[in-house]
């Protein structure tokens, strides 16, 4: 066992830093030495989920030992970790859903807090066995995985870049050109600028699209949004119900009728339905930041013929969409190292945390 420092989640709202111990890997298990792990507001939810658990779902680090069923990696490998871990056989699997693979994703399972696979008690704290958030459990020195979650790093990157692919970079990314599939030359528009909505800016801008309209009631993340391929900034007054005086300007500069896509990347339960006001008829309205409330939708907003789609994760596929990620961060196509705005220590997450709900970080990093 290794003993190692985590931010640990009691389950009813708070964290500490806090001891635990790491089994050796078994099976096709991985043991990686965490470097950095991105900050996100799933971790913070994740303090409230029922049940003492390692938190983090965002991460890179180094291959320490494998078992002896891993057949790809070797020590001393970089990885950028994933987690909707797919078992590549189940029926969703075989369809290219690998996102929402039947046997191992804690999210399609309904379990946000599931340690995944069979050896849970792998990992222990005081001397009892804790999960690990989405099966990875990042914010620690060190975790225990499967190989299906690991994916090499082949470029050059540095790791607090890396720990960032496997949640908002690549839902925001993939939303745009795996799930919405936006073509060369068509209009988006994008509600919330956040770290989610800076990654659909950038997945739109390599996707060729134009104009490129951000929406955010921030003038600072606006101008931030321009940095990462916002061709038009539109500020939304926070009395605008629905963003429907935003959708009109939204039409203004899409001559009249409305974009051919846009993206809700607020988180806002209230504006579900607001990128519907945004499209055109026959346009793609896709709900990227994952409302699950309940709400309300007037189906006017549907007249005619517009999609409403709802993917998860940028409908991941790890060992296709990670590496061509690298490629496009290899390429300068893909902005990462500009979006951590900021590293910190694991002690000092609870300050990530407060930089997070004020909005000063694209994206904020825990290094190791």
């Amino acid at each position: 066992m290794i003993e190692c420092q985590a931010a640990v989640a009691d389950g009813n709202g708070q964290f500490s830093i806090a001891s635990i111990a790491v089994g050796e890997p078994v099976g096709d298990e991985v043991l990686v030495r965490i470097k950095a792990a991105g900050v996100c507001h799933t971790d913070w939810d994740s303090q409230s989920w029922g049940k003492p658990l390692v938190m983090g779902h965002e991460g890179a680090g180094i291959v320490e030992r494998v078992g002896p069923l891993v057949r790809d990696l070797r020590v001393g490998d970089p990885v950028m970790l994933n987690w909707a871990i797919p078992c590549y056989t189940c029926f969703q699997c075989q369809e290219g859903n690998q996102h929402i693979c039947e046997r191992n994703s804690a999210v399609t399972a309904g379990n946000k807090v599931s340690g995944g696979h069979a050896t849970l008690t792998s990992t222990t704290y005081q001397n009892q066995p804790i999960e690990r958030a989405f099966s990875l459990g990042t914010m620690a020195e060190y975790t225990l995985v499967r190989e299906a979650a690991c994916v090499r790093i082949t470029v050059e990157m540095p790791f607090s870049s890396a720990a960032i692919v496997g949640c908002g970079v690549m839902t925001g990314y993939g939303s745009v050109v795996n799930a919405a599939k936006v073509q060369t030359g068509r209009s988006v528009v994008v509600l919330g600028t956040g770290g989610v909505g800076l990654n659909v800016i950038q997945g739109a801008r390599i996707a060729g699209a134009y104009p490129i309209i951000a929406v955010d009631i921030n003038p600072t993340r606006l101008e931030m949004a321009r940095q990462y391929g916002a061709t038009h900034g539109i500020q939304a007054d926070r009395a605008d119900e629905g963003l429907l005086q935003a959708a009109r300007q939204v039409k203004a500069l899409t001559g009249g009728r409305g974009a051919d896509y846009a993206f809700e990347c607020t988180a806002i339960p209230e504006l579900g339905a607001a990128p519907l006001a945004m499209v055109r008829n026959a346009g793609t309205a896709v709900q990227v930041s994952g409302i699950e409330q309940e709400i309300r939708i007037d189906m006017n907003l549907f007249e005619w013929d517009k999609l409403y789609i709802n993917p998860l994760y940028g409908k991941c596929r790890p060992q296709i969409d990670f590496p061509i990620l690298q490629q496009l961060y290899a390429k300068g196509e893909l902005i990462l190292d500009q979006m951590v705005t900021r590293t910190y220590p694991l002690t000092a997450l609870g300050q990530a945390f407060a930089d997070m709900h004020a909005g000063k970080n694209a994206k904020g990093v825990i290094v190791f």
